[in-house]
């Protein structure tokens, strides 16, 4: 679902079966209100209707856009749920791969704006004012979708968790076990591991959010094109070959690991220090490794060597 493989991990026993279909179910409903891809969904509708009218929608899909907007602004634009509108202008499974021309980049860039969408929370509306304008929550939805599943099963009483999907890991286990989560490595196949977390999530889920310029992409006269774009310029972002966030909200570890795939290593301490509940690790375009101090603290041993300072700030 959602355009990838959900995984879901419990513990053996009489209610297995009901927390996966807990799970998946989350996923559906969050896949059905959310997902700009299916055909008269709230969300869909609410592209079709651009330039035309506000769309009233659900208030889950509401209070989403309403985040996305705002962390868009937190990261000066490096996170932007209207990229959407560059919608068709690349496609990364296509054979043989096709770079959009300069001229139809250009063309589509002005309706890449997030400060002209309209949430209107006492009509319980979304409008696009612009015809053209689209919405695409891909970058942050399976991080809710996420949060929405552990939040479910702990309703149920679960107390052990491991939930996947795609390049995002939610766990939980209320014994305080660690929890052992490999951060892949941009360069060298799908078992390459850069480190492995382990985490201690004893009193709430954990979040753990990759981003890459290795899952769907296409290379040209020696240049890699990657799915994650930069909503500022069009094209795939340069900022970095991968990043690893972790912290305590699904959603927010989805967004913050796309932006700063965009944003790249300048901005990696700030935004880590913006959001301080959150650590993250990024690969630059060079394969340099720039970690924060406190995401240093939650790896298992041996540190890498990019973790030497790791203990002069345990924040």
């Amino acid at each position: 679902m959602m355009g990838t493989v959900i995984e879901v991990a419990v513990p053996d026993d009489d209610r297995a079966a009901a927390r996966a279909r807990l799970v998946l179910d989350a996923f559906g409903d969050v896949d059905a209100a959310m997902s700009e891809w299916r055909e008269g969904s709230p969300l869909a509708t609410v592209n079709a209707q651009a330039g035309v009218a506000p769309v009233p929608v659900p208030p889950e899909l509401l209070a989403l856009v309403g985040r996305s907007l705002a962390l868009a602004e937190a990261t000066d634009d490096a996170f932007d749920p209207s990229w959407a509108a560059l919608w068709g202008l690349w496609d990364f499974r296509a054979d043989p791969p096709r770079v959009p021309s300069a001229e139809d980049v250009a063309a589509r860039l002005p309706l890449v704006d997030f400060r002209a969408v309209v949430v209107d929370p006492d009509a319980g509306t979304i409008f696009l004012p612009r015809p053209g304008m689209k919405l695409g929550l891909g970058a942050i939805a399976k991080g809710y979708a996420l949060d929405v599943a552990a939040a479910r099963l702990r309703e149920d009483g679960a107390d052990r968790f491991t939930l996947s999907a795609g390049g995002q890991v939610t766990a939980f286990d209320a014994s305080g076990r660690p929890l052992h989560v490999g951060v892949r490595a941009p360069r060298g196949g799908p078992d390459a591991r850069l480190a492995t977390l382990a985490l201690v999530a004893r009193d709430a889920p954990l979040s753990v959010s990759s981003s890459g310029d290795y899952e769907r992409f296409f290379e040209v006269a020696g240049r890699r094109y990657h799915h994650v774009l930069d909503p500022r310029t069009g094209y795939p972002s340069l900022g970095a070959r991968a990043v690893t966030v972790v912290g305590p909200e699904g959603t927010l570890a989805d967004g913050l690991s796309t932006a700063l795939m965009v944003a790249g290593p300048a901005a990696l301490a700030e935004l880590m220090a913006r959001f301080g509940d959150y650590a993250a690790v990024l690969v630059t375009t060079a394969g340099e490794v720039v970690a924060t101090p406190r995401f240093c603290t939650l790896l298992a041993p041996p540190l890498p060597d990019w973790c030497a300072d790791a203990e002069t700030d345990p924040r």
